[in-house]
């Protein structure tokens, strides 16, 4: 019976080559796409699923103002956890970034990704130890922890318990040698307990620093409520209780004043810190969930486009097999039998397209890594269940439909040749076609919509200028526990900024305490007024630094070295932080900044910080000396060239930074335009996801319409030439011919014009400044899908006018 079968669907492909083709190519389309989108949500999931406490560890974040987060905590909590906490069964202080610095073992050196943390840090991501004891390795401030591939770069070998480097100018000992065996939200190259606990010791009574990540490990998850209001009750009692009393206001008058939202905690389980976190809590990042969700849906639509035109060739298809069921019913093949037969051959095809579609993958994931930024490989036994889910599903929804369908042929109607005028299954085609066409106007309207609003957050005025000018990476190398400090950082700069100016094509230098298109730099609340407090960026700069960024103005003047007092008290707002105070002439106003009285000289016109996706914030600027512990939130120097011998001009800044400034560390920098851009990098993937998900839902909407209009219209090709023969012109055929398809269009379209909008608007949320949708995309996106079906339709006609009649009519 199989090599019965077998030898049939042979037959069938020798003669529908064309239409094998089409029906392979679609469905392996389909599935590839699904296998990329599949490979990219495996990844995002696997993060922490290796931790066997990720359903325990929680991160605490800091609720900041009404719609801010930070993944940042006070000190004073660590006395409070050893005694009055008994849900914790562990918590972890630590800088939740890495360091990128430099460790050196005898005569080598190599940089890596360390956290700093204190000695819990292997509770809370339990690697496992080759080397050493996990719950010893950071005992004390003078142990370092490697993991195993860092230590085969810089040693070698993992056999280096005991051995002594140095890092950031200290001696440190081996204590262990850790595995990273999965993904994880931190996966640092190597661990230290160096300055941790020292902070934590100085800031031990300051409830206003939120300068730590902290990780609680409860006993019971369930407990998470009570631990949150304890949390909460302390912050009442040591900061607004103690304050206002210091102030000698009530409570109710220092949180308005102040803001009473810092009293709130949000503590997030490990287990969804990557996809469902609020803040930039981990130093891997967040995974963006929209975009995974997004990718996703797309795919799983494409492969329901293949399959809808997968049934619908095969159901037109089964016309010229009509005859050949009538006669394996005759000679007694029963439903059932032939209902097997059909999914055998989808069985085969579908299989031929799985093949195919994983070559597509594999050709194509280099570049797919490239796109996402990620290192996927086709690999894993989740993955290889999937690829077979995949299978059955593909096979029951594109072979089921088609079988039924054709075993259901009535017998005596097929063999006496009227099967033509049985309108079974044309419902069911055509309403597929229709499907069809509205998945292919959604992707061409939500093509053009994302493309306008990438194009309008990529062209907006910024409100500042970063051509021409370099961001170069700059590193404070001065402990802050060092006597003169802060007046060895001011010194550094200084000499950077006086010869870094006399090079030859260098026009101007300054810097801010803040990067642009980044969320680095510190926040502080000040209080003007009635308005209550205003949380605000604290913009740290130094003479020129707006003046140089083309930053504009809106009344008032710009800090000055020729005015003394500008190193001392005076101040800028930005125009959103004025809006906030509801303040109309604000020039000379003074406001209280952290138990300073400053002045206001100057309104900033507002500019993109962030990225133009993002809200503005409220900003404050001062200069470095007027709160002279901004500059060692300095990391970046900003250099403006001239374009003439750009390339030569970078050339000796460089040659000077090694020598003069940093000859360890390798010399890198950005265009500030550049670096801004990346700021909204993956909104530009996702338009550029949409585009080639775009052409490929076009490509395999037009090989259904292709395949269905040829097959349709050989079916009525005696009705062509008995019209011909009666004097129709090709025109009036052409239309007769093509206005069904039209027809089909048109509800097609009309059926995707909500979806498309709503899901759209929902994705423009995403944006502060946002394009409203017009009626221009659904127009275009109208006019492209109507000359597309009229390309393929009145060309597949027009064929059918030009042939010889008397082919068709000679049996008459």
């Amino acid at each position: 019976m199989l090599k019965n079968w077998t030898n049939l669907f042979i037959y069938h492909i020798k003669n529908n080559k064309l239409f094998t083709i089409l029906n392979i190519l679609g469905l392996s389309i389909g599935i590839a796409g699904l296998v990329f989108a599949t490979l990219y949500w495996n990844d995002e999931h696997s993060y922490n699923e290796w931790n066997p406490g990720k359903g325990k560890v929680f991160q605490s974040i800091s609720k900041v103002g009404p719609d801010e987060y930070w993944a940042s905590n006070v000190a004073p909590f660590e006395p409070y956890f050893k005694t009055d906490f008994p849900e914790l069964e562990a918590y972890c202080y630590l800088d939740n970034w890495y360091y990128e610095e430099i460790v050196q073992y005898k005569d080598k050196k190599e940089i890596f990704k360390i956290v700093d943390s204190q000695k819990n840090f292997f509770e809370m991501f339990p690697f496992p130890f080759l080397k050493g004891n996990s719950k010893t390795a950071l005992k004390d401030n003078t142990s370092i922890v490697f993991s195993k591939k860092a230590a085969e770069r810089l040693f070698g070998t993992i056999d280096i318990l005991g051995k002594e480097v140095t890092y950031s100018g200290r001696k440190l000992v081996v204590r262990g040698v850790y595995e990273l065996i999965g993904k994880s939200s931190i996966q640092p190259e190597v661990v230290t307990n160096i300055v941790i606990n020292a902070r934590l010791k100085d800031d031990k009574d300051n409830w206003g620093n939120f300068s730590y990540g902290l990780l609680l490990k409860l006993k019971n998850p369930d407990d998470i409520g009570k631990v949150k209001a304890k949390m909460e009750k302390l912050m009442r009692k040591n900061r607004a209780e103690k304050w206002a009393a210091e102030e000698g206001i009530s409570i109710d008058e220092w949180i308005k004043k102040n803001g009473g939202e810092e009293f709130q905690f949000v503590l997030e389980p490990l287990k969804t810190a990557r996809l469902h976190s609020i803040s930039e809590g981990y130093a891997e990042g967040r995974g963006n969930y929209q975009f995974l969700l997004t990718m996703f849906g797309l795919s799983i639509l494409i492969l329901v486009l293949s399959i809808v035109n997968y049934v619908n060739l095969a159901t037109a298809n089964a016309i010229s097999r009509a005859k050949e069921v009538g006669v394996r019913k005759i000679v007694g093949a029963s439903k059932g039998n032939i209902v097997k037969q059909f999914l055998f051959e989808t069985i085969i095809m579908v299989l031929f397209s799985i093949l195919l579609s994983l070559v597509i993958v594999e050709l194509s994931l280099p570049y797919y890594n490239q796109f996402l930024g990620k290192d996927l490989i086709i690999f894993g036994g989740q993955f290889y269940i999937q690829l077979i889910l995949i299978f059955i599903t593909t096979v029951v929804f594109a072979g089921i439909f088609p079988a039924i369908y054709v075993s259901n042929f009535e017998t005596l109607k097929v063999l006496k040749g009227n099967f033509g005028r049985n309108k079974s299954g044309v419902w069911l085609r055509n309403g597929m076609l229709i499907l069809q066409f509205a998945i292919a106007t959604f992707f061409i309207i939500g093509s053009y919509i994302v493309y306008q609003q990438i194009n309008f957050i990529s062209t907006k005025d910024l409100g500042f200028k970063g051509e021409q000018v370099l961001s170069i990476d700059y590193r404070n190398k001065y402990n802050w526990r060092e006597e003169g400090y802060k007046e060895k950082i001011f010194s550094r700069y200084n000499m950077i900024k006086n010869e870094v100016s006399k090079i030859n094509g260098v026009e101007q230098v300054a810097t801010g305490a803040f990067s642009f298109g980044s969320s680095n730099g510190s926040s502080s609340g000040f209080s003007y007024k009635e308005s209550g407090n205003i949380q605000a960026k604290n913009m740290g700069i130094d003479f020129g630094m707006l003046e140089m960024m083309q930053i504009k103005l809106k009344e008032g003047r710009f800090l000055s070295d020729k005015m003394a007092s500008d190193t001392i008290n005076s101040m800028l707002v930005n125009e959103t932080t004025l809006r906030m105070m509801d303040e109309k002439d604000p020039i000379g106003k003074i406001v209280d900044w952290n138990d300073h009285k400053l002045k206001i000289v100057g309104v900033v016109k507002d500019f993109h910080i962030y990225g133009p996706q993002a809200e503005i914030p409220p900003m404050v600027f001062f200069h470095f000396k007027t709160v002279d512990w901004m500059l060692q939130n300095a990391n970046k120097i900003h250099v403006k060239v001239k374009s003439d011998d750009l390339e030569q001009t970078i050339s000796n800044i460089q040659k000077f930074w090694i020598k003069n400034v940093d000859s360890d560390y390798p010399f890198t920098y950005d265009f500030v335009d550049k670096q801004y851009a990346r700021t909204y990098a993956s909104y530009v993937k996702q338009r550029n996801l949409f585009t080639l998900l775009n052409f490929i839902v076009i490509l395999i909407a037009l090989f259904g319409l292709f395949a269905l209009a040829t097959y349709s219209i050989q079916r009525r090709m005696k009705e062509i030439a008995i019209r011909k023969t009666l004097g129709a012109e090709t025109s009036v055929l052409l239309k007769e011919l093509s206005k069904q398809y039209l027809l089909f269009c048109i509800i097609g379209f009309v059926i995707a014009l909500f979806p498309v909008y709503y899901l759209l608007t929902l994705w423009l949320e995403n944006f502060a400044f946002r394009i409203s949708i017009s009626w221009i995309p659904f127009a275009v996106g109208f006019i492209v899908l109507l000359i597309l079906t009229l390309l393929v339709v009145l060309s597949r006609a027009y064929v059918a006018t030009r042939v010889n009649v008397l082919k068709y009519l000679k049996y008459e």
